[in-house]
């Protein structure tokens, strides 16, 4: 068993975490200064978000250099001193691989738009000429992730594939060099101490041979592009080469198929995989329940929000619609416009962490979550940054809501972020009442609360096996470990049975044994399990015979 398997990971988004140089945009240095908050919350792990060498088309997952820093993040030294930093305070570090594409600015890609067509140079990319009359149309009718065609022309009339942005090219994985360009990257950043990688569009990466014409449903998933068979001997590739570091890896899979999404979290691929769909489901016991169970298996990674959907505070805040997400594109269900209901939300996202952290299974939380801060929905055009963004015209938000920089005290305007006088992306006045400080002094806190949780589930939680127990079909019971985890989505309150243990951790203060609407409690039914009752169940009852 990986130390990963039932690890808690905190994903830092880079930018946006904590700025140590005064530029507005957060950074490694920024990052180190502020790690005790982290070793505070009782994780085992951060995941950064891209640091490599960028242009910052798309914030850094356009890559062109994988063995560097980018200049405004740091240096290798800052990320060095970063990994010591984490490593003293028992914090293991995993970095954000992008393998499907690069950035145009890639020195292979300038190369290969230098030699021309035919050459070796384009080889390690997907060029073709194109369609019709004068090969003035795409090679194929293959879409971008982004919007628009995956296909852009360049002047001598070649076109090149890229699944994201036309700043994206994607790499050709039927090439060797692309191959043992990759190896010496996670060797380079092996030797260096990183633990492992989050990895980017594991699904990618190996396009159908012949690059067809998509025949599939107008808007459905274009499985040419994704979830090949060649992918998974690239992961079995790595797995042997990750073994000899004992480092890991998490897969970034968007896939339809309990099966398929089985094959990258073997042992001898990735070893563990997001399942997505917890993510995507609305405030509804029954449509919770369905999307445990989908990911009820080894090699899972559970999560509730990351950098491209809007957070969860907002989302459970917002209208549930309860209808299943549509396969071709799930995150749309996690980026939906509507008015919100802030301190419903926030409740509901602090009771739906928990909820997750009781799961087996290793859990991921975004930057933020300890915090419920909500999504900035309504970030002046101007500064939006996003290709999605850009290249919809302004028809979806796209994830810039999701990134506004973390608020550590309360001082406007910038919450602690910077010493700037203003973050790369501003951040609303509400800001400062949810910042780290301010929820430092208040135990009932959403910090508080999950800080709690994060030390309570290391003794009552973290076994592989998950057994339902019976509420009605408006709540969410289940025991897990020494544990029993009872998420309450009705309009009514419940009663705790006195045979499911001793509360001790609740989302919401608790009378007795009475857990109130939208709220989740943690019961122990282990003696002497050196839990202390949170300050929200102080007052909660002792164990009885059943």
């Amino acid at each position: 068993m990986s130390w990963i398997d039932n690890a808690v990971v905190y994903q830092v988004y880079l930018r946006s975490f904590a700025d140590g140089n005064g530029d507005g945009v957060g950074d490694l240095a920024g990052l180190t200064a502020h790690l005790d908050h982290l070793a505070s919350l009782d994780i085992d792990a951060i995941w950064l978000s891209p640091c490599f060498r960028s242009p910052q088309a798309d914030h850094g997952y356009d890559v062109s250099d994988y063995t560097q820093i980018d200049p405004l993040f740091g240096t290798i030294a800052d990320l060095e001193a970063f990994v010591a930093a984490a490593h003293g305070r028992g914090l293991r570090v995993m970095l954000d691989l992008v393998p499907n594409h690069c950035s145009v600015e890639h020195a292979w890609f300038r190369e290969a738009v230098a030699a021309g067509a035919g050459s070796p140079a384009r080889s390690r990319f997907h060029f073709a000429d194109g369609s019709g009359p004068d090969g003035a149309l795409p090679p194929n009718n293959w879409g971008s992730v982004f919007g628009g065609p995956a296909w852009t022309r360049l002047p001598d009339g070649q076109w090149y594939l890229h699944s994201f942005d036309a700043t994206q090219p994607d790499f050709n994985w039927g090439s060797d060099e692309v191959l043992e360009m990759m190896d010496d990257v996670l060797r380079f950043w092996f030797d260096r101490g990183v633990d492992g990688f989050r990895v980017d569009v594991a699904h990618g990466l190996v396009k159908r041979d012949g690059l067809p014409d998509w025949t599939g449903a107008p808007g459905s998933s274009n499985e040419f592009m994704w979830n090949q068979p060649g992918v998974h001997d690239v992961y079995r590739r790595w797995r042997k080469l990750a073994d000899e570091y004992g480092a890991c890896f998490v897969g970034e899979v968007w896939v339809a198929s309990v099966a398929d999404l089985l094959a990258y979290a073997s042992p001898d691929e990735l070893g563990q995989a997001f399942d997505f769909h917890l993510l995507v489901q609305p405030w509804h016991a029954p449509s919770i329940r369905d999307a445990v169970e989908h990911g009820l298996r080894p090699g899972t990674a559970w999560t509730l929000a990351n950098h491209d959907v809007h957070r969860p505070a907002t989302r459970y805040g917002q209208e549930q619609v309860i209808q299943a997400p549509d396969p071709a594109d799930m995150l749309l269900s996690a980026r939906r416009r509507g008015p919100v209901d802030l301190p419903l939300g926030r409740r509901r996202a602090v009771a739906a962490s928990m909820l997750m952290l009781a799961l087996p299974g290793a859990a991921y939380l975004y930057q933020g979550d300890e915090l419920a801060l909500p999504e900035v929905l309504d970030l002046p055009d101007h500064v939006r940054q996003d290709p999605i963004w850009v290249r919809s015209g302004g028809s979806e938000l796209g994830r810039d809501g999701c990134r506004v920089p973390m608020p550590w005290n309360a001082e406007p305007t910038t919450f602690g972020f910077t010493d700037a006088p203003q973050a790369w992306l501003p951040q609303p006045e509400l800001f400062g009442q949810l910042s780290v400080e301010v929820q430092e002094s208040d135990a009932e806190s959403a910090l508080g609360v999950i800080r709690h949780a994060l030390r309570a589930r290391r003794v009552m939680f973290g076994g592989e096996d998950l057994t339902w127990l019976e509420a009605g079909d408006d709540v969410v019971a289940f025991r897990s470990g020494d544990g029993i985890c009872v998420l309450n989505t009705s309009a009514r309150e419940l009663d705790l049975p006195d045979a499911w243990g001793t509360v001790r951790v609740s989302s919401a203060p608790i009378d007795g044994r009475i857990l109130p609407t939208d709220a989740c409690a943690w019961l122990s039914v282990a003696d002497g399990d050196g839990v202390s009752p949170s300050p929200r169940s102080a007052t909660a009852g002792t164990t009885k015979e059943s």
